[in-house]
């Protein structure tokens, strides 16, 4: 699929209550009540929410290593519209059709205000992807989340079970299964299953039994 396959529905929904929409050992996800929401489809299935209001990022992306703790963690006031690929039935259940008041509430002209830009994030993300966009199956059984940050660019969060893959400014965390990696501008850090690490690699190194 190409990436103008995606589109938005035409239905503006709010968040009833406060909703975590991920949830790991490592961190989490969470939107407050009021939060404005419109579904991403493709063709007639749904595959993720566009959401704008207020939420927060949390993540644990320090590496404990025999010389000490690598790195600290992420804490991120969300304020700015952002997407989320996946997990549908978590979200959906928490919703509820907005009206013109919780629209002007997060300073929109109406819902057709919200809708255009929404349209312009989507587009920016999938275009950044790539020319032939990006397919996403919810037979994958994963969440994507992309934030917007302050270069207006994204901030990448994907999530599989326990699996971790962020990317932000200046910083790629990965967690698969017991082997984590952190690069930062203080450098590389890889841990494996048995607690070996390399600090401040010269270059991207997953160490495995």
């Amino acid at each position: 699929m190409i990436w103008q396959d995606y589109q938005l529905d035409d239905v503006v929904s709010k968040t009833m209550e406060a909703t975590v929409l991920w949830q790991a050992e490592k961190g989490l996800v969470e939107i407050s009540k009021g939060m404005l929401a419109v579904a991403i489809k493709l063709g007639d299935k749904e595959r993720g929410y566009m959401f704008h209001g207020h939420g927060k990022l949390v993540l644990d992306t320090i590496v404990e290593t025999e010389e000490g703790a690598v790195g600290k963690p992420t804490e991120k006031e969300i304020d700015n519209p952002f997407l989320m690929l996946g997990n549908l039935e978590e979200a959906k259940q928490h919703l509820s059709e907005a009206s013109q008041e919780d629209i002007a509430k997060i300073g929109y002209e109406n819902q057709q205000d919200f809708l255009v830009k929404s349209r312009d994030l989507l587009d920016r993300f999938f275009k950044r992807r790539g020319s032939h966009g990006c397919h996403y199956s919810s037979e994958d059984r994963g969440v994507i989340f992309a934030f917007q940050n302050e270069n207006s660019k994204f901030d990448i969060l994907v999530a599989k079970g326990s699996d971790i893959v962020y990317k932000s400014l200046g910083m790629v965390f990965v967690l698969n299964k017991d082997k984590v990696v952190l690069k930062s501008s203080d450098g590389i850090t890889c841990m494996d299953s048995d607690g070996i690490a390399c600090l401040n690699c010269g270059k991207l190194v997953i160490l495995r039994k």
